[in-house]
């Protein structure tokens, strides 16, 4: 099980700070992500992160790169995304979603949670 939460209403060039809450089960796979999605578009992968410690691999969507800033808190199984200067277009649901496998596609994700809806006003 995984939750989503933090969403919100802010304006451009504003900052969101998501949550994402998951069970054992769940935070046991390696690689936990964040993906988002806007009325009438597809899924599109926002940001991945694995590893623990010292060792932290992450990977960003083109469209987030140098905005959004992924983490994760092992003792908490949390995960979250950091959105600074957001945009209206970042306005989308956004799910979190875990995988055993570190890449951006989605169906490499097996656990996904319900989504928390951002909305960026101009």
């Amino acid at each position: 099980q995984l939750q989503a939460f933090g969403g919100g209403l802010v304006q451009a060039g504003g900052s969101l700070r998501l949550s994402c809450a998951a069970d054992g089960r769940a935070f046991s796979l390696p690689t936990m992500g964040w993906f988002r999605q806007a009325p009438g578009k597809e899924r599109e992968f926002a940001a991945a992160i694995r590893g623990s410690g010292d060792i932290i691999f992450t990977l960003y969507g083109d469209s987030v790169k140098g905005r959004f800033i992924i983490s994760r808190d092992n003792a908490k199984n949390t995960v979250y995304l950091q959105m600074n200067s957001l945009k209206p277009e970042d306005t989308a649901v956004y799910f979190c979603a875990a995988s055993p496998f570190f890449d951006k596609r989605s169906e490499s994700f097996s656990s996904w949670g319900q989504g928390t809806q951002v909305t960026v006003s101009s």
